[in-house]
């Protein structure tokens, strides 16, 4: 039978000076976002669910969507990093912070290395009962990174260079045990066509992306 997840990737926590390893709130603009593309935004399922982050549950109610936590969805664990700015991150432990964005290994905060995500990610899609029909899901950029690295079945090192826009569809859809993969755009976006292109975009971060809130880098903390 077929499964197919739609997951949503949450804007983060933009209310705050700065960038924060954390579940900071939404800031206005993407609370308005979501909900002025409610009606266009969510497709037609049976089930949804999110990550249980209060991001995920702003996002959900500007959606009026009803969804049920699910904590296997849950962010990447930045152990000792979080609630800390990006930037004092980086200068504080530099080589560890390169080696988190270069070795899916490396976890130099403590918490969860991006390897143990994508198999947690992993275990979680596969475990996914065929009769559940379509399931939108709210999560964080990385939840939705390491979805892909799964149904692209690549390798986790590939997990910065997937670019997950805020709001912006993936559609996962399994099929006699294997995924096919289409990506969205929001709704009426500028210099764009078709409700889905037809494969993945990798896209290489540069060094200058570490700090510039870019969706390509940050798991999950859209910054403007």
């Amino acid at each position: 039978m077929t499964v197919r997840l739609t997951f949503l990737c949450v804007p983060g926590g933009g209310a705050t000076t700065g960038p924060l390893f954390d579940d900071a709130p939404l800031s206005t603009h993407a609370l308005h976002m979501a909900g002025a593309t409610r009606t266009t935004l969510l497709p037609c399922h049976e089930l949804a669910l999110q990550a249980p982050s209060a991001r995920c549950t702003q996002v959900a109610d500007a959606l009026g969507l009803v969804a049920a936590p699910e904590p296997a969805l849950r962010d990447l664990d930045l152990g000792s990093w979080t609630g800390l700015a990006l930037d004092d991150v980086a200068a504080a432990d530099p080589d560890g912070f390169t080696a988190w964005l270069t070795d899916p290994d490396a976890a130099p905060h403590g918490g969860e290395s991006v390897r143990e995500l994508c198999r947690r990610t992993a275990d979680w899609m596969n475990g996914t009962a065929p009769d559940t029909g379509h399931t939108v899901v709210l999560a964080e950029a990385a939840v939705v990174r390491a979805a892909l690295i799964h149904a692209l079945a690549v390798p986790a090192r590939a997990f910065w260079h997937l670019a997950v826009p805020s709001l912006s569809p993936v559609s996962l859809t399994r099929r006699h045990g294997s995924w096919d993969v289409s990506l969205g755009h929001l709704p009426g976006e500028p210099g764009r066509r078709g409700a889905f292109s037809q494969s993945a975009t990798l896209v290489r971060p540069r060094r200058a992306d570490w700090t510039s809130g870019t969706d390509q880098v940050l798991p999950g903390h859209d910054l403007h």
